[in-house]
């Protein structure tokens, strides 16, 4: 049985990386960067990545999970972006036919160094008791430690 609830929750995390603000800015920018981060991975198949990256402009993302055959959905609006200094998406994600969460996500880039300090900032409604706000931190910590792993292959 679902219970029907909404759970409120900001996640924040900062990480620095060993690049350039612009060169981050582009990891999320550019197609084929964000889905060897974001979208690839070990144990999932991705069904579809598409990518309008413009203030107005949409990302889908379609995943199936390799154990149990899950369908994830990401579908995402882009609603403010200063290049190499901030990204504002609004963002569901679904799991099936199942809404688990609606999200204000921004990742804002500051010259620290030679680097970057980036600080991501998760505002999220949680539905029915699904995903939640500890897994929802623990995949952008992961997903923010692939994107360190690329930025650091391709220096």
């Amino acid at each position: 049985m679902i219970t029907e609830s909404v759970v409120h929750s900001t996640i924040t995390i900062e990480r620095t990386y060993p690049a350039a603000p612009e060169r981050v800015f582009a990891a999320w920018a550019d197609p084929r960067q964000k889905r060897r981060w974001f979208a690839e991975g070990e144990g999932w198949s991705v069904l579809q990545f598409d990518l309008d990256f413009r203030e107005g402009g949409r990302e889908l993302a379609r995943f199936r999970d390799d154990k149990n055959g899950a369908e994830i959905r990401n579908d995402g609006h882009y609603e403010d972006i200063v290049p190499g200094r901030r990204i504002v998406v609004a963002y569901t994600m679904s799991v099936g036919d199942r809404r688990i969460s609606a999200s204000l996500a921004t990742v804002e880039l500051r010259p620290q160094g030679d680097g970057t300090r980036l600080v991501f900032t998760e505002q999220g409604a949680f539905f029915d008791g699904a995903d939640g706000p500890r897994m929802r931190e623990q995949g952008w910590r992961e997903l923010l430690g692939r994107l360190a792993d690329q930025l650091q292959a391709a220096r």
